[in-house]
């Protein structure tokens, strides 16, 4: 089961949740625009951790929380904390049992209590949903068992207002190819909806492997799909969760092959995220979905120092910008931070050299109040291992 659904491009790589797709191309400039970049924490590639390759959540005090893959004790990736001075804490090292190989955004409540999930460990090796209080303490909310209610969560998890977790699974469910999941503060989890994607059968509507979930304004769950759909290449799918049923499909994507954003609501309901692959070079895109399912590449990455292969999703600033991260490209083929205005033009914010500045981010960015960009490299720094980067206008 697990080598049959699970995505091996993720292994040691990949973090993030899926985006919308390919539409009509607009021509758009790139240009630099120069901002200062400090490394606040290099990963040492011990008990601190190695590879962090999710985005960060920050809380009042301006302390930063996030992931990394593996590192920690026993080798199975922690979450850890950073303070503004750029002291790491290590909050939780995973042993595996407990969870093991974190890969995506953390989410905080308004305790500071912290949750995510991780792709493997577990009771079953299949992933878990887990919280870790402010003090350290982890608790497996739900260990999936690869079976009816999923397994190997590519995604993370979002709150609704009663407090119930929101989630997919990659795998696992009635059908085996992932599903949608509810889960109640009581740690009860109910599988809102089970798809059904058949190789056999290309045009199975409602899709394979989901990786992302988001509400609109009306509760509204929507979210991604890998494969499936009418041609085969994915899907965007709503659910209401309030019904327990499957609700419709929003879109079906033409040309997805390995996507790995989150899509965000922008003005008028449209959706925004970004494809790894794809556009006029085959680099990757960002992207916008309206509610009557027309798809615009709003930029198209060439590969060269406007970067390549954007797998973190965007983020929008009050004046409607957009910003992310892209793995490759740049000046010195390390990943660049971008931004994209809402006319199209794409500017790079910062290209990563490899060296101590770090190289290949996978995740994210964060806003602060001051207007600073923050996120993570997967591999560089001092140590090689990756780190913690504050973007300064």
């Amino acid at each position: 089961m697990f080598g049959t659904h699970f995505s091996w491009k993720r292994v040691g790589r990949g973090v993030l949740l899926l985006a919308a797709v390919l539409g009509t191309l607009v021509t758009v400039a790139t240009s630099v625009r120069a901002q200062t970049l400090t490394t606040l924490y290099s990963f040492a590639g011990g008990t601190d951790g190695v590879w962090p390759e999710a985005g960060l959540v920050m809380d009042e005090q301006g302390n930063l929380y996030g992931t990394t893959v593996g590192g920690g004790a026993s080798g199975a990736g922690t979450v850890f904390e950073l303070s503004p001075s750029g002291r790491e804490t290590v909050l939780y090292p995973f042993t595996g049992p407990d969870g093991a190989s974190p890969m995506v955004d953390l989410i905080m409540d308004k305790q500071g209590n912290l949750y995510g999930t991780t792709l493997k460990g577990g009771a079953y090796n299949a992933g878990t949903v887990f919280m870790v209080t402010p003090s350290g303490t982890e608790t497996a909310l739900h260990s999936f068992t690869g079976g009816a209610d999923g397994g190997w969560p590519l995604g993370g998890v979002i709150f609704d207002t009663q407090g119930n977790l929101y989630g997919t699974t990659d795998g696992g469910g009635a059908s085996g190819w992932g599903t949608v999941f509810e889960l109640s503060p009581s740690g009860t989890e109910t599988v809102l909806h089970n798809f059904s994607f058949q190789p056999s059968i290309i045009s199975t509507r409602d899709g394979q492997s989901p990786i992302s979930a988001v509400f609109d304004p009306q509760g509204n769950l929507y979210g991604t799909t890998l494969q499936g759909g009418a041609w085969g290449t994915g899907t965007i799918f709503k659910v209401t969760p309030g019904k327990r049923q499957w609700s419709t499909i929003f879109c079906n994507l033409e040309w997805l092959n390995g996507h790995y954003s989150g899509v965000v609501f922008g003005p008028q309901g449209n959706l925004y995220g970004t494809t790894d692959t794809g556009g006029a070079y085959g680099e990757g895109t960002v992207v916008m979905v309206t509610p009557s399912c027309t798809e615009t590449v709003l930029h198209s990455f060439t590969g060269g120092a406007d970067g390549r292969l954007p797998y973190g999703g965007v983020i929008f600033d009050m004046q409607g910008n957009l910003y992310g991260t892209t793995r490759g490209g740049g000046a010195y083929n390390g990943g660049t931070v971008f931004e994209l205005t809402p006319s199209g033009t794409e500017m790079v914010l910062y290209s990563f050299t490899w060296g101590a500045d770090g190289g290949s981010p996978f995740g994210g960015v964060i806003f602060d109040t001051q207007g600073n960009l923050y996120g993570t490299t997967s591999v560089g720094g001092a140590y090689g291992w990756g780190t913690v980067f504050k973007l300064t206008p």
